[in-house]
């Protein structure tokens, strides 16, 4: 997670000089919102000059290592719990709580939430999800329960180090994991920024809440399609385009 989180945000910038640099498209001025995923949020901030990236490679280390380090490696779990709805999620994450903690984590798309927590309880969870008829229940492969009260030894890092660096207001709003709204603000960016440790990612809402405004083609740059296969199970009328690669970017200069 340390040396992962870092890593990733380096590619999808990486992606995005090469679509500054070779076709000549501006953030400012080819798009109306920037978002991110988690992570991800670091690099979309990156993007839209609100935060330098070398500052942003140094908190995601930071924060990479501050979530491994909040919880004791075995303690904690996540699940994916298939062919839920939130209030269903949140339903069976309560009920499996008993004295531990086990919350929804992330709100990836229909039928696809994330609950974290402790193991024992993220287990019981598991269990109850299939006795209530939700179609699959998995654990994931993760080294921490991200997005859950149990990261708040992690929030209360990152809202020191956050407070050490400088934030510019973004080129184009960014649409935040913890409301699903936009902010341009710097000083709610980094409470945001502090408060998404802890909080669900509410990225089903945040697609909605662009596709509301108007945005109808979303552009995923970095490592992988995971984002744009969500956004078909969020909106099949939305266009997403992955550019991980020098052919994506051609394909991305004919659609726009």
């Amino acid at each position: 997670t340390e040396n992962a989180q870092p890593a990733l945000m380096a590619v999808s910038l990486a992606v995005l000089r090469v679509l500054e640099t070779e076709a000549g498209i501006d953030i400012e001025t080819s798009c109306k919102y920037v978002a991110g995923h988690s992570l991800g949020e670091y690099s979309a901030l990156a993007a839209a000059r609100s935060l330098d990236i070398a500052d942003a490679a140094r908190l995601l280390k930071m924060r990479g290592r501050a979530m491994q380090e909040a919880v004791p490696i075995g303690l904690g779990a996540m699940a994916a719990l298939l062919g839920a709805e939130l209030d269903q999620a949140r339903k069976i994450a309560a009920d499996a709580a008993e004295d531990e903690v086990c919350e929804t984590a992330n709100d990836n798309a229909v039928g696809q939430i994330v609950i974290s927590g402790h193991k024992t309880a993220v287990d019981r969870a598991i269990a109850l999800a299939s006795e209530r008829g939700i179609r699959r229940a998995i654990e994931l492969p993760v080294s921490a329960p991200f997005h859950c009260s149990l990261m708040q030894p992690a929030a209360e890092i990152m809202e020191q180090a956050l407070g050490e660096i400088e934030l510019r207001r973004p080129v184009v709003p960014l649409i935040a994991n913890v409301t699903a709204a936009a902010v341009d603000r710097p000083d709610e960016i980094r409470d945001l920024l502090v408060k998404q440790v802890t909080a669900m990612v509410r990225w089903r809402e945040s697609v909605l809440a662009m596709r509301d405004a108007g945005v109808y083609t979303l552009v995923e740059l970095g490592a992988g399609k995971i984002l744009s296969g969500l956004l078909r199970r969020i909106d099949r009328d939305l266009t997403a385009i992955s550019v991980e690669s020098p052919g994506d970017i051609e394909a991305l200069m004919k659609t726009l």
